[in-house]
């Protein structure tokens, strides 16, 4: 089973992670120090010699350095707050537009370990003003990776399957997951995004999503049999697939919302193609009963997902496409009566 994303953060090349290689295994593995040790209490006053000796003979990349491994040895003890606090002041000794990224990424990577959504989002703003700055294309390239899981992780699939779609040929972010992962991500994410034509050029027939796309179970049958209309055969998959989601620690909280979007967007695909069609028929082509066909198509008509309606005497469901011209003449009405209540409310203040 594919389980590369079990952990938070997960390491798939030392020489490319920026955080030491075994952070990630002390934290999975629930090794929390305490950090008021007499061991800990020795090494901290041995980086605290560096950083003074460093302060008062070397130059500033040496200084830089010293804030720095005081900062990563309170990452390795989990002390998430004096690793907060020693990564700011490491970067009040730095001068580097570059290395000041670096300490955004290991305050990212920090940061989605422990699930601090909201650290994430203020630190990409930050990194995006840093890059205003100054900065290469290989960090702007990591940035969209850690951006990209943040969108998925706050339920923004639209924009995160962009952002996948746009590192998928510049990938290097191997300290926080490997490559199958984010293959694994954009597929997920871009199959309720995109339409179909945007899905067959970036993603079916994308070779660097081919490269790796049969490396992970169930994931090519589920993509492949939703584009080619195998849907008996998608159920099979997305059945595995679900299991795949349960065990992601990003993804699971949305289990539930991605289940029923995956869902509207195979039985809109479906009904597409006919103006009735019997539930019977559709039942078969899904290798379901009928009795869940119905119930499934019930709940998503009666919430708006599906444009159709069931005759239950006649077994047939029929679609209703909603008219774009009229829907949009509706909206415009809609909004111009809005528009003048709120310049009658203002008129009215104003004689006033």
């Amino acid at each position: 089973m594919y389980s590369s994303s079990l952990l938070p953060l997960s390491v798939a090349s030392s020489s490319a992670s920026l955080l030491p290689n075994d952070f990630f295994t002390r934290i999975s593995q629930f090794m929390l120090f305490d950090s008021s040790s007499a061991d800990n209490e020795e090494e901290l006053k041995k980086l605290d010699e560096k950083i003074a000796y460093a302060e008062e003979n070397l130059g500033e990349s040496e200084v830089h350095e010293a804030h720095l491994a005081k900062a990563l040895y309170f990452i390795r003890i989990s002390d998430k707050e004096k690793a907060l606090e020693q990564l700011l002041l490491t970067e009040g000794k730095t001068i580097s537009v570059s290395q000041k990224m670096d300490l955004v990424f290991y305050t990212l990577q920090l940061a989605f370990f422990y699930m601090d959504f909201d650290l994430v989002s203020k630190n990409i703003e930050k990194a995006k003003k840093l890059f205003e700055e100054g900065g290469d294309w290989e960090r702007k390239n990591r940035l969209k990776v850690y951006e990209g899981l943040y969108c998925m992780a706050t339920r923004n699939f639209n924009k995160a399957a962009s952002l996948f779609l746009d590192s998928i040929s510049t990938f290097t972010t191997y300290e926080i997951f490997p490559y199958e992962t984010l293959i694994f991500y954009t597929v997920l994410t871009s199959i309720i995004t995109l339409d179909r034509v945007s899905l067959k050029q970036k993603v079916v027939d994308a070779p660097e999503i081919l490269t790796v796309l049969g490396k992970i179970p169930f994931l090519s049958e589920f993509l492949n049999s939703w584009y080619e209309c195998q849907y008996k055969a998608f159920f099979s998959a997305f059945a595995g697939m679900a299991e795949q989601i349960k065990l992601d620690c990003y993804l699971y909280p949305h289990f539930r919302f991605y289940m029923r979007e995956v869902r509207t967007v195979v039985y809109s695909q479906f009904l597409e193609s006919y103006k009735s069609v019997t539930v019977e028929a559709m039942a078969k082509a899904f290798g379901v009963s009928v009795d869940f066909i119905d119930q499934e198509l019930s709940r998503f008509i009666a919430a708006g997902k599906l444009h159709c309606k069931i005759d239950k005497v006649a077994g047939v469901v029929e679609t209703n496409r909603p008219d774009a011209k009229n829907t949009l003449y509706q909206a415009t009405i809609k909004q111009g009566d809005f528009l003048l209540n709120r310049i009658q409310k203002l008129s009215r203040v104003i004689d006033l």
